[in-house]
């Protein structure tokens, strides 16, 4: 515990150190939360993209192309963590909510999201060995365990990382809290290509072995990661649910609907979304049977994504400043999925490895600038009256 704190120190003393041009995120920290506490802070976050990218970026090709599972049934297996994700509504609701003997709101389900997270990953890989068929038993049971498990990590990295960003904000000062959450989405995309890079050494040599080291290792570095993320991050507070509102979930999803354009903004966003995250259950296996790429190089794909989707960051943080309306910048990123996917496409028929990377790499650049304009949007839909 006092290492933990000490290095907690020795990390902001070093960082006091360095020109604030190399830490373009050194104004996300204010006095009550320091860089070094919001950096670890942000550690979920590199947990939950390491998860998105075992999940969308490595398993599935492996369970279609090495397992031989049908593609129908791993594309319902991949589904099912995102299934969860409308819920995150309701998680953040109760987590505003929650009445707490000690005080902690945001720190329970943290807690339980990691618990899910980890025990659908100790719990996957020998669940996929019994989906491909590789073992005797009824025929049931195979895809019962392997959905089970894609339930539980998906649960678990959505509570996860809907209650470590509510945290991030209530540690944070009002007019810091926009910065915050862009350091905290840099974070996860810096997870996903970190992960995507150590998957695809780690599986060059591809056994099913190898992949229940690479699933279960994992899930050690997540119980890490949100271990000394969590850690002394919030502030016990015994009377929080005496001042706990009164307010229903529904009052308060109706309240948020019946905002001008709210409706049509949601709709808009969940179609968007819809059509950049389709290509999760689909590009690996693609690379794989039509391009004849290895294990490793399909699992860098998910690097090329989320590089692209960090670069759209920056530029799209520039052109915000600038005075670039939030919708136009969503606009173009759905424009430039267009072409992105087209590139994926003509990689088949021409043969081109290097076509189908621009491609995965323009999906998540015009990902990217859909992300940000649609949040930036729907931040200033709820600031709004």
């Amino acid at each position: 515990m006092r290492r933990l704190a000490a290095l907690n120190r020795q990390l902001a003393l070093h960082l006091r150190h360095i020109s604030p041009r190399f830490l373009p995120f050194a104004d996300a920290a204010s006095e009550q939360l320091p860089l070094g506490q919001l950096l670890r802070l942000a550690l979920f976050q590199c947990s939950v993209g390491m998860c998105l990218v075992l999940l969308t970026g490595t398993l599935n090709r492996v369970m279609i192309v090495e397992m031989g599972v049908a593609a129908w049934l791993v594309s319902l297996m991949v589904s099912l963590p995102i299934l969860f994700a409308p819920l995150r509504a309701f998680i953040g609701f109760r987590s505003d909510t929650h009445r707490s003997a000690i005080g902690w709101r945001r720190v329970p389900y943290l807690w339980f999201g990691t618990m899910m997270q980890v025990g659908g990953l100790e719990f996957m890989p020998f669940a996929l060995i019994v989906l491909s068929g590789d073992a005797q038993g009824p025929a049931f049971v195979g895809p019962a365990a392997a959905a089970l498990s894609f339930l539980m990590v998906g649960a678990g990295l959505h509570t996860t990382q809907t209650a470590g960003l509510a945290l991030a904000a209530d540690l944070s000062s009002e007019e810091k809290q926009p910065r915050v959450v862009a350091l905290l989405y840099v974070m996860l995309l810096a997870g996903m290509v970190i992960s995507a890079l150590i998957f695809s050494w780690a599986l060059a040599d591809f056994s099913q072995l190898q992949l229940i080291r690479v699933v279960q290792g994992a899930a050690l570095a997540t119980m890490i990661l949100n271990c000394v993320s969590l850690w002394k991050q919030e502030r016990k507070n015994a009377h929080h649910k005496d001042h706990v509102g009164k307010l229903g979930f529904r009052v308060a999803w109706r309240n948020f609907v019946s905002k001008p354009g709210a409706s049509r903004f949601l709709w808009a966003t969940g179609l968007g979304t819809a059509a950049f995250n389709m290509q999760d259950i689909l590009l690996e296996p693609y690379g794989a049977e039509v391009l004849s790429l290895p294990v490793s190089q399909t699992t860098a794909l998910s690097a090329f994504t989320a590089s692209g989707m960090l670069i759209a960051f920056g530029l799209a943080a520039r052109a915000l400043n600038k005075g670039q309306q939030a919708l136009k910048l969503a606009a173009a990123g759905a424009v430039l999925g267009v072409f992105a996917f087209a590139a994926v496409i003509f990689a088949g028929p021409l043969q081109s490895p290097d076509l189908f990377r621009i491609g995965a790499s323009l999906i998540g650049f015009g990902g990217g600038f859909f992300a940000v304009g649609t949040l930036i949007t729907a931040m200033n839909l709820e600031q709004g009256p």
